[in-house]
């Protein structure tokens, strides 16, 4: 497989997996293409490479901004806008899954503990939604709990090391 194949076969690839991410496939598309670049790309380079409007890289190169893994550069001499992604995978991470917490995860736990705080007390249908979705809720706040630690160990990880290398 030639680079030009196997490196359009990853960004396509990236880009399917992006629904499964929460995010639509331009935007994982645009992201795969930043992340395996080895410097800043262009919004033209990108609308050139993945085949896509100005008005569609910009909005979801936006959106990788929000999400904090897309970074703007900014070259000398060039009136152009450049694009980069996080290159740290364990950083990628962490951020992926702070947004998908704040994004999905506490939504529906606020709906969750909406629906399971209900006064339940006229059927058996009712006692077992509440007995349920509680038991939902708890699951699901243990899980969110347990990602909020590991994202806080990687945090305080890093804070960690800064200080040791600040310290040297």
């Amino acid at each position: 497989m030639e680079f030009k194949e196997a490196k359009n076969k990853f960004v396509q690839t990236w880009g399917a997996l992006g629904s499964q991410w929460g995010i639509n496939k331009t935007m994982a598309q645009i992201h795969a293409l930043l992340m395996i670049s080895n410097e800043a790309i262009s919004m033209e380079d990108i609308m050139e490479e993945l085949q896509i409007s100005r008005g569609n890289a910009s909005m979801n190169i936006r959106a990788l901004m929000d999400w904090g893994i897309v970074y703007k550069e900014y070259k000398a001499g060039e009136r152009r806008e450049f694009f980069t992604a996080e290159k740290d995978l364990d950083e990628l991470a962490v951020k992926i899954s702070k947004e998908r917490s704040k994004r999905e995860i506490k939504p529906a736990l606020k709906v969750l503990k909406e629906v399971s705080s209900i006064e339940a007390n006229k059927t058996e249908e009712e006692r077992h939604f509440v007995e349920q979705t509680s038991k939902l809720y708890d699951f699901v706040l243990k899980a969110d709990n347990v990602l909020d630690k590991i994202t806080e160990y990687k945090d305080n990880w890093l804070a960690k090391l800064v200080v040791k290398i600040m310290k040297k």
